[in-house]
């Protein structure tokens, strides 16, 4: 395999870089002080990979699918489905933006970058649905902490993932939350 070139290393450093400082839409909206980056969703995603402990599971496939299955919001931004782009534009305009970056990139690993992409939205595989799951429990935990620390009530996020999750570990994930949530909200 052919070496990247050293120029377009730092070009894809600086794409991603982008991810880093564009906040969240959703908190944004929502009014959240200090709201998550992509970049810090995407990493807490990365992580939950570690906890799965089923063997049929790849959960290094996992990381990489958490780590860039939001990598287009750096060029078209965190498009939510409140903004009235229909989810057709929106698939366009980040499959434009992943072939962007697989071109930056270059070689097999620009290719790999695009194809976890395109598993991810497509849900190809078992590790891509576990990501989807990953992706709204995230959500919802970030939720809940903001509510914790901040006093804002955003019920909207957990009533947009009710009934969505398609796997076990993170529908059992998703319905402690739920019970902790409930619990010091009827003890305050």
């Amino acid at each position: 395999m052919e070496p990247i070139a050293a120029s377009n290393v730092l070009d894809f450093l600086q794409i991603c870089g982008k991810l880093k400082t564009e906040k969240r839409t959703g908190w944004v909206n929502h009014k959240v002080h200090l709201p998550e980056s992509i970049s810090d969703h995407m990493y807490r995603m990365a992580i939950l990979s570690f906890l799965v402990q089923d063997p049929t599971i790849n959960k290094e496939r996992c990381m990489k699918i958490a780590l860039v299955h939001d990598m287009a919001e750096a060029l078209c931004g965190d498009i939510t489905p409140f903004q009235g782009v229909s989810k057709e534009e929106k698939h366009r305009l980040e499959e434009a933006a992943m072939a962007k970056i697989r071109d930056t990139v270059g070689n097999s690993i620009g290719a790999e970058i695009y194809e976890l992409w395109c598993e991810y939205e497509s849900i190809s595989s078992r590790e891509a649905q576990l990501v989807k799951d990953f992706d709204k429990f995230e959500m919802i935990v970030s939720a809940s902490e903001y509510e914790q620390a901040q006093g804002v009530e955003l019920q909207s996020f957990f009533d947009t993932v009710r009934g969505a999750f398609k796997t076990d570990l993170v529908r059992r994930w998703a319905d402690e939350l739920n019970r902790k949530r409930d619990q010091s909200r009827t003890s305050t």
